[in-house]
């Protein structure tokens, strides 16, 4: 059948790749971090307490206060290309593409900030995509994380018209692929050293401690990753989580209380990594290079290294070529 000549022209169907992380403000400045943290901190995933509560200390007290210092650590780690979260999950997005040659579309996008979801689907959408595999890049599962970038996507697709087939890649914690990718990659990095280490601290994001009681699986996810990585690298590996914010208890241990106690312990040479992230982002960058450091040489002492996340490192981009090739079985080569 021929089209009318009006009708708009219908791009050949292929598979697309969403790429998804958390967020940045767009730029080290205190409006654009005042912008990014009232996206970030009305996700009801990241914020479960009731919304009459919440919105008086978001906006007349957070948003207020947190604005400009957040701003000063941003600056501190912002580069040429921007934002670190963002270059680095862009630099992800344009590795995978060439690893996966033009069969496929890849894109990349925030779930706070730019580029958005919704944005992002759509150009995937202008550009022929039919069949759409969300992947969000955090290893362990958390409502706060995985399930909001989720909702989003869902809630992006539900108001289109024209629906493409959605699959989502699901948490990758444990997978061997994983923590091979780990173990390559921190092995490496430690090779390079001046010094030998005493302990190897694993640092992932805290999360209320209300949430594990409330059947949110992140804390077990984090602690298997450890003991698999652990196990993999033949050594013992420490564990704790950064970031605690407000007066709720937070899951323990907190990775500044650890840092300030190893001297007082006998343990002054660490490393700290953050494999949780996968990508370096203010929260590794500032808070374990920089205040991590500066709480650690403080208390005594005498050797202190951040690892990087892996990125887009060979030993990251190939765990992340064959985690996303996995998932689109049956859609892809023979799609």
């Amino acid at each position: 059948m021929i089209s009318p000549p009006n009708h708009p022209a219908i791009p050949t169907p292929r598979v697309g790749v969403l790429l998804i992380n958390l967020g940045t403000p767009d730029a080290p400045e205190a409006g654009a971090v005042r912008r990014y943290l009232a996206e970030f901190l009305s996700d009801r995933r990241v914020i479960e307490i009731p919304r009459l509560v919440w919105a008086p200390i978001l906006h007349g007290i957070i948003l207020r206060t947190r604005p400009k210092k957040s701003a000063h650590a941003y600056r501190q780690v912002w580069t040429k290309e921007g934002s670190p979260l963002a270059a680095i999950t862009a630099r992800q997005a344009k590795a995978l593409q060439a690893r996966l040659g033009d069969g496929v579309l890849v894109e990349w996008a925030m779930r706070y900030g730019n580029p958005g979801i919704a944005d992002a689907i759509e150009r995937l959408l202008q550009a022929g995509a039919t069949r759409l595999l969300a992947a969000p890049l955090y290893p362990q599962y958390c409502a706060a994380t995985t399930a909001s970038a989720m909702d989003a996507t869902f809630a992006a697709i539900g108001a289109l018209r024209w629906q493409p087939a959605l699959r989502t890649m699901p948490p990758y914690h444990d997978d061997p692929l994983y923590i091979g990718a780990l173990k390559a990659d921190l092995e490496r990095q430690l090779a390079t050293l001046d010094f030998s280490p005493e302990r190897l601290l694993l640092s992932f994001h805290g999360m209320p401690q209300r949430t594990l009681e409330l059947g949110d699986p992140y804390h077990c996810h984090c602690r298997k990753t450890a003991r698999l990585l652990g196990e993999a690298m033949g050594r013992d590996i420490d564990v704790a989580f950064q970031s605690r914010f407000g007066r709720a208890k937070w899951l323990e241990p907190a990775t500044d209380v650890v840092l300030k106690a190893y001297p007082g312990e006998g343990v002054r040479k660490i490393v700290i990594a953050a494999p949780g992230f996968s990508a370096d982002c203010l929260e590794t960058i500032e808070e374990l290079g920089i205040r991590g450091r500066a709480d650690f040489m403080a208390a005594g002492g005498t050797h202190f290294a951040r690892l990087d996340c892996l990125n887009d490192s060979d030993e990251g981009m190939t765990m992340l070529d064959a985690l996303i090739r996995r998932e689109l079985a049956g859609w892809w080569p023979s799609a």
